[in-house]
């Protein structure tokens, strides 16, 4: 496997190598598994797509886009406030 150097400001490397101490990983090993596990935008929306239809074969839940749009304004409330705890 071949490197790749990603230049970022001192205080996000800086921050991310405290983070990885933190979990007992090298920064190198921290972004590696960070880059396996977090969800792009296009898996996010098939993973989403994927919930509806079992909730939908499941017990016929099947919200229309603006339901949607409000519970995802609900949802940004909620953890926004529970960010600021």
């Amino acid at each position: 496997m071949s490197d790749a150097n990603i230049r970022i400001p001192a205080e996000a490397r800086d921050r991310l190598a405290r983070m990885a101490s933190s979990q007992g990983m090298s920064l190198r090993g921290y972004l590696s598994h960070l880059a396996e596990t977090m969800l792009t935008p296009e898996e996010r929306a098939a993973r989403a797509e994927q919930a509806r239809t079992a909730l939908r074969a499941w017990n016929g839940y099947d919200p229309s886009a603006g339901e949607q749009a409000a519970l995802d304004v609900e949802l940004d409330r909620r953890l926004g406030g529970a960010g600021a705890r």
